[in-house]
């Protein structure tokens, strides 16, 4: 009988993404704004930054909804960064030829990738493989209880799951999430990393 092989025989990478954007609404009446990638080397254990770069737009053009952002009111990106960032389809095209063929995941794939990354402008459904979402397994974990019918718990904030599981603070958010994507994203890895040791993530 021939072996049985899973993914994680084979992955030793594995890249998280992360987005930070205009609205909750996802595309077109929302846009990416600010993108981080890492690379966790599932090997040795290590989060190494890929990319980050803020997305260029002409925020003359945007209506008030896009303009007063929650993004813009409760972090450090502003209207001028975007304003002046390199051009979003530039932006995009990098993070497309950084995470064709890889194995992709995010906090939340449901809104990263369903909401803006597998739509125009990204298009990116199909171009790389994607693995379990990082915020799935930790709801698993956290087991907060649900407020909602049928459904047995909520699903944890991404600080709230890096607290409570990973061990220190690797990520050096010092007890404070700034909502940044590369800081997001290396949150995320690390409680990848942290829950594949502890054997409640999977690929």
């Amino acid at each position: 009988m021939a072996p049985y092989f899973t993914l994680d025989d084979f992955c030793e990478d594995i890249y998280v993404i992360d987005t930070e954007t205009t609205g909750l609404k996802g595309a077109p009446e929302d846009v990416v704004v600010d993108v981080g990638i890492t690379r966790v080397d599932l090997s040795d254990g290590t989060v190494e930054d890929i990319y980050s770069s803020v997305l260029g737009y002409d925020v003359d053009q945007w209506d008030d909804y896009r303009r007063n952002a929650w993004i813009f009111e409760n972090t450090d990106m502003t209207l001028e960064m975007v304003a002046e960032a390199p051009n979003a389809m530039d932006v995009i095209d990098r993070v497309r030829r950084i995470l064709k063929g890889k194995r992709v995941t995010a906090y939340n794939i449901g809104y990263d990738m369903d909401k803006f990354l597998y739509l125009e402008p990204w298009n990116m459904r199909g171009l790389f493989t994607p693995c379990a979402d990082i915020m799935l397994a930790a709801t698993q974990v956290c087991k907060l209880p649900s407020r909602y019918y049928g459904r047995s718990y909520r699903y944890p904030k991404l600080d709230y799951a890096y607290k409570t599981i990973v061990e220190g603070d690797p990520a050096g958010i010092c007890g404070v999430q700034d909502h940044r994507a590369l800081s997001d994203a290396r949150m995320a890895s690390y409680l990848l990393l942290q829950m594949r040791a502890d054997g409640t993530y999977s690929l």
